[in-house]
């Protein structure tokens, strides 16, 4: 009997949907996210080190990411009653890095059927059969993936980093620019190759306001007040 295979969602993918039970209540997934962003992200199990390490740091930026009008949705193949005990014991015993009392807000969702960490591919065999990877995905109010993450078992990620995606997704969208290594707000920004011989000339003229080293490399200043004024939550 073959295996049923789904294939994994990818950057530019409608977010596959589900219904699920999660210690916030039932969510109708991203149907009920929709003009919103949200980041939905797996870890492999409760009680477990690296992944109450993470919990308490994705708890204790939540404002921070609501202020840029982002929310957060978690998962693991655990069940309801694990997820609750593991949160009380984290925000009642854990401190981490000097963040202590930590408590989740944000919903944890229950998939002891693994339907929804296989929908999203979450699952990787060649890692481990019954837990889910460490993945992150990154959905924008149309409902659509804009950044996808895997990291193993073993490594936590860097929310550093994580805040900074979704910056730069949200800048990439209200400018219609890019944005080059380490980008943070404030930074200048990449603007698109010419698509023209006529405008790969004014751009090296001076004519336009940016600087270009070459005809397809050109970069804007951007203001960062202006920046995170755009990226804010509307």
């Amino acid at each position: 009997m073959e295996e049923n295979i789904i294939p994994m969602p990818r950057i530019g993918d409608k977010a596959p949907a589900f219904k699920a039970v999660t210690t916030q209540g039932e969510i109708d997934f991203p149907k009920q996210y929709e003009g919103e962003w949200v980041i939905l992200f797996s870890h492999p199990a409760d009680f477990t080190p690296v992944c109450t390490s993470e919990f308490i740091t994705f708890a204790s930026m939540e404002e921070q990411f609501a202020e840029a009008g982002c929310k957060l949705v978690g998962l693991s193949i655990d069940g309801l009653y694990s997820h609750i005990a593991w949160l009380r014991t984290i925000k009642e015993k854990i401190e981490y890095k000097g963040m202590k009392d930590v408590e989740v807000n944000f919903p944890l969702i229950e998939d002891i059927t693994m339907n929804v960490a296989k929908k999203y591919g979450m699952i990787q065999p060649n890692e481990d059969s019954t837990k889910a990877v460490r993945a992150v995905f990154f959905i924008d109010p149309k409902g659509v993936i804009r950044t996808i993450l895997y990291y193993p078992l073993s490594l936590g990620r860097n929310f550093d980093e994580l805040y900074r995606v979704l910056q730069a997704l949200k800048t990439a969208d209200a400018f219609d620019v890019a944005t080059p290594a380490d980008w943070r707000p404030g930074d200048d920004v990449i603007i698109g190759p010419a698509g023209s011989c006529g405008t790969a000339k004014d751009r090296m003229d001076g004519k336009e306001d940016m600087v270009c080293q070459d005809w397809f490399f050109c970069q804007k200043k951007m203001d960062k007040d202006a920046v995170l004024k755009a990226i804010a939550k509307k």
